[in-house]
């Protein structure tokens, strides 16, 4: 559930000044830790650098922006991906592909088959 009605948006004070000091062709970006400050109609045009818990992420402010959170546009957690590997196995068999593997950019690879010849996994057939 969200921040009560009759209490209106949290913004913080000290990122309100921040804005208010800026010039509004601006372009620097306006670093803060603030991530459960609401975005308000004030911030559009602006860029700020939202702390994710490492570094700060670049937000540039839209319209369609406003009412969210800024800590919404900056993820904490980084997806790398599931699966081990079988999910290795699918992903190199790519369709339209003769043999049906495909190195990764940057990868050595034989020039007869197309296998890497490091990867014990792609060597099986």
């Amino acid at each position: 559930m969200g921040r009560s009605l009759k209490k209106g948006p949290y913004v913080s004070e000290k990122l309100l000044e921040k804005l208010r000091k800026k010039p509004a062709g601006d372009k620097s970006p306006i670093k803060t830790w603030y991530r459960n400050s609401t975005i308000t109609p004030e911030m559009i045009g602006f860029t700020f650098e939202v702390h994710n818990g490492k570094n700060f992420i670049k937000v540039f402010i839209t319209d369609d922006m406003v009412g969210h959170k800024l800590g919404e546009f900056a993820p904490t957690r980084k997806f790398i991906k599931h699966g081990g590997r079988l999910q290795k196995e699918v992903e190199m068999k790519a369709p339209g592909v003769p043999g049906g593997i495909t190195a990764a950019p940057g990868t050595m690879t034989s020039a007869k088959n197309g296998v890497n010849p490091a990867s014990p996994l792609e060597n099986k057939k």
